[in-house]
């Protein structure tokens, strides 16, 4: 019993282990399963996207850089060691600053010491140190970037693999009814009432509806591959989606009376970011010719004996502080150059800022056209459908009564699977216009 008790304990801690630990949660966190929403496919794509996670990796290693750069303001502290044995002469007196006792017998010699050094003022240390704060600005506005993107692209492509699974569900729906006909027009013409004429148009209809459900089960196939591609999922992993037709419906919905604010876009603040690092270098070369002021300190023991096992029984210490000045004075206009340079680079970041202004305001009008025109559209072909729908079964029930001939059965039949297909394809393509507006816009939610 008491060997039970300590196996039952000792699993209970593994288990706890294991599941506790950083890769068992991420494989839950990060598994996909079940029929999944728009926020599902989002959220999974934002940790598994490899856009978004080398976006991720630049940050940390920009933030690696900026620890090195900034490690230059600590003190620098070396060791040294220098062992020498004279075939012909002896040390000099005073040699590294020891007064070493004078003997012709000397052959070995060595020291030890400790050299460190402070940098009071230096012109590389202190751009490292200003560029810090917006180096991690820039990456983390980066990180925001590829969200957006994941976002926007991982939205229009689960719209798109929605919508070719609508319309797989007319078409099926669609080939039905035609089956339905084909089959009352069979009877009619065995029965003498119609002649082929039905029948074979039934079939026609029938066989041109059976080869577009065979396009769209390819076609999403292949749209499903893509999604899997940008949310970060294998190949060989399902994708279900489920699909909510209310809410996607009041999702639709999007205030148009909103203001452009360029500065809510993270290209713009991405190239306002960059323009400040620009400025700091202007500054860095301008400040150039300033010199590089050091404090620096050294501790020496030196040794010296005729006989190598002697050697370390005596010990002549040196040591010193001081500062180190260096000046540039003449550099072949080298930081004249590079600062020339600098400036030219700031004026082409203008000339962008510049440019991404009308690039942004003109995909703002595009995207606020479009979507006003998609919204248009979806609410008058939203009535088609019910209307569609009931001359469908009107003229299904007249036919069946001989008042209507097959034709107008195919008219019908063709109006309604039309008017379908425009409705699931212009409510998904006012959600695609809805997530470019928001774009535009710079207000889509990443989160």
């Amino acid at each position: 019993m008491k060997k039970n008790k300590y196996l039952v304990f000792f699993i209970t801690i593994a288990l706890t282990l294991i599941l506790h630990s950083p890769i068992w949660s991420q494989t839950v966190a990060d598994s996909i399963n079940g029929p999944v929403s728009l926020k599902q496919c989002v959220e999974f794509a934002l940790r598994n996207q490899p856009a978004v996670r080398q976006a991720s990796i630049d940050e940390q290693i920009n933030e690696k850089d900026i620890r090195i750069g900034l490690s230059a303001w600590l003190p620098q502290i070396t060791g040294s060691g220098i062992y020498n044995y004279y075939f012909q002469g002896t040390p000099q007196a005073g040699a590294s600053g020891a007064n070493f006792p004078a003997s012709s017998g000397i052959r070995n010699l060595s020291t030890l010491g400790l050299q460190a050094s402070q940098v009071i003022y230096n012109n590389d240390v202190l751009l490292a140190a200003k560029t810090a704060k917006y180096s991690r600005q820039y990456y983390k506005q980066n990180i925001l970037s590829s969200q957006i993107n994941v976002v926007s692209d991982v939205s229009k492509a689960f719209f798109d693999v929605l919508l070719s699974q609508k319309q797989l569900n007319i078409t099926n729906e669609d080939i039905t009814r035609l089956q339905r006909s084909l089959k009352d027009a069979y009877n009619r013409y065995q029965a003498g009432v119609s002649d082929k004429t039905d029948y074979k148009q039934a079939t026609i209809s029938l066989n041109n509806s059976l080869a577009t459900r065979k396009q769209t089960e390819e076609a999403i196939k292949s749209k499903t591959a893509y999604l899997k591609q940008i949310m970060g999922i294998g190949g060989a992993k399902d994708l279900s989606l489920a699909y909510d037709s209310t809410r996607y419906e009041q999702a639709a919905v999007i205030d148009t009376n909103q203001q452009l604010d360029v500065n809510n876009r993270i290209e713009y603040r991405l190239l306002q970011t960059n323009k400040v690092l620009q400025n700091i270098n202007v500054n860095y070369y301008r400040y150039g010719f300033l010199p590089s002021l050091s404090a620096v300190g050294s501790y020496n023991r030196a040794y010296l004996s005729h006989d190598f096992s002697d050697l370390y029984k005596q010990a002549y210490p040196t040591s010193y502080a001081g500062l180190t000045l260096n000046l540039p004075i003449f550099q072949g206009t080298k930081r004249l150059q590079n600062l020339s340079k600098a400036k030219l680079q700031v004026e082409r970041t203008d000339l962008d800022l510049e440019n991404s202004k009308n690039t942004i305001n003109t995909e703002y009008v595009q995207a606020l056209a479009s979507y006003k025109s998609n919204y248009t559209s979806y609410q008058l072909i939203r009535q088609n459908v019910d209307l569609a729908k009931d001359v469908y079964k009107v003229v299904s029930l007249q036919y069946r009564e001989g008042v209507k001939t097959y034709l107008d059965v195919i008219v019908s039949q063709s109006d309604l699977r039309t008017a379908e297909l425009n409705y699931y394809n212009a409510l998904f393509q006012l959600l695609s216009s809805k997530i470019d507006l928001q774009k535009a816009l710079g207000t889509l939610n990443v989160e």
